[in-house]
């Protein structure tokens, strides 16, 4: 099975090799026809500390890291 990739803005670097990425995804409601916009919120893993808050991001599905990281930076979108 392939690891998902997904698409996000930093929104926190305060931990040491972690960042907090804001997901956002479009669909449209089944019912109304509308647009609507959901956000999640996924820590990742950052060896090198090298992303600051801002920045666009790729993130890949890995195995557990911690209680709560089970992600990892691909590369700066």
């Amino acid at each position: 099975m392939p690891k998902r990739i997904l698409q996000g803005v930093v929104t926190s670097d305060k931990n040491e090799q972690t960042i907090t990425v804001l997901v956002e995804r479009r669909f449209k409601h089944p019912l109304l026809q509308k647009t609507v916009r959901k956000s999640k919120k996924y820590r990742a893993h950052d060896e090198a500390n090298k992303f600051k808050v801002g920045d666009t991001v790729r993130i890949e599905e890995c195995a557990p890291i911690s209680k709560t990281k089970r992600w990892t930076v691909v590369v700066e979108a």
